[in-house]
């Protein structure tokens, strides 16, 4: 009778395995370690201003197409977000934009990031957008400017 509860054992842990398994730590680098420095030191030329927002908006839910895994509201919780893992950040956690400078995201929207589901928007994207939508999805986790 063991031997056919083991197999039982098995599907049971694997079924119970939690959800936060498959997202990354809000604290993992995700740009390379020789880009960092030259990440961290980008800047917004951009005002920050509802009007920089509004067309970072526009991106986010149209020619970027952001919202797709990121959500509607920037919780990581869009239509395709259960089929990428690791899962889409969450834009509303605070702790993320505390460790991260806005150069740091910039490079990555433009570059994307291996092993994840971000894809390098640089010929998709002006800077100038990026910089928009950075403003925009700062403003899920009710932050203004930069960290």
């Amino acid at each position: 009778m063991k031997p056919r509860m083991w197999p039982l054992l098995v599907v049971v842990v694997s079924l119970t395995t939690p959800s936060w398994a498959a997202e990354q730590h809000r604290m993992q680098l995700l740009v390379p370690a020789d880009k960092l420095a030259e990440a961290r030191a980008l800047t917004s030329p951009l005002p920050n201003s509802p009007e920089t927002a509004a067309q970072g908006k526009a991106i986010y839910n149209g020619k970027g197409a952001c919202s797709r895994c990121h959500g509607k509201d920037g919780d990581g919780n869009g239509p395709l977000a259960a089929r990428l893992i690791p899962s889409p950040r969450n834009f509303q956690d605070r702790g993320f934009w505390s460790h991260r400078t806005e150069g740091e995201i910039f490079w990555l929207i433009k570059n994307g990031s291996p092993g994840t589901g971000i894809v390098g928007y640089e010929d998709q994207l002006t800077d100038g957008e990026i910089w928009a939508l950075i403003q925009y999805i700062r403003s899920f986790s009710g932050e203004d400017g930069p960290a």
